[in-house]
């Protein structure tokens, strides 16, 4: 038996992509593409729009990997928080009445699916969901409201009645937990 060779680690990653390596920026995108993907679709409700948005995230880790500093936080975090702000912007762009007019068309048009995709993509929810349910309600509440309704941090502390650094602790101390949980579970699904 032959031990296993250790993973490559994202912030590894990220400074080979700071120095030019494109195979590395590649394995990053194996890696999150999917989970980013379902993340920014969930705010967008618009395929093309998140795919769009998927490339525009790792052209801007490719441009901006050698700003990310791991002493503010961890790689897939700033993964995440990057798809979302990238997302919120794409969403505020598109503007309301083009919104209505693509879920009108989308609506009306009938989709035929890939069965394997829509497989992956219904084991990627149930995992990210299973995750979710395991984080305390402030946590989830925090979450699902920043990255599944596009809230942001103040519009959420103003629902929620609560102060702005309650909300950002949340957040934060909700992402690692998720980020933990989901560790292995988002390897066995890339």
């Amino acid at each position: 038996m032959h031990p296993e060779p250790a993973q490559t680690t994202d912030s590894e990653i990220l400074r080979a992509i700071a120095g030019g390596d494109e195979q590395a920026l590649s394995a990053l995108y194996d890696r999150y593409r999917l989970i980013l993907f379902s993340l920014i679709l969930r705010i967008l409700h618009n395929q093309p729009e998140a795919e769009d948005v998927v490339q525009e995230v790792f052209l801007q880790v490719w441009r901006k990997a050698s700003d990310f500093d791991e002493a503010r936080g961890r790689p897939f975090t700033w993964l995440v928080t990057l798809a979302r702000s990238r997302a919120i912007d794409r969403l505020r762009a598109l503007g309301s009445r083009e919104r209505t007019a693509i879920e009108a068309a989308r609506d009306v048009t009938d989709h035929v699916s890939d069965a394997a995709d829509d497989a992956v993509k219904a084991e990627q929810g149930e995992t990210v969901r299973r995750a979710l349910a395991e984080l305390p309600e402030e946590q989830r509440r925090t979450l699902v409201l920043a990255y599944f309704e596009g809230l942001t941090q103040s519009e959420i502390a103003a629902r929620l009645n609560s102060p702005l650094g309650t909300v950002k602790t949340r957040m934060r101390s909700g992402m690692i937990k998720l980020r933990e949980l989901l560790g292995e579970r988002v390897k066995d699904l890339l």
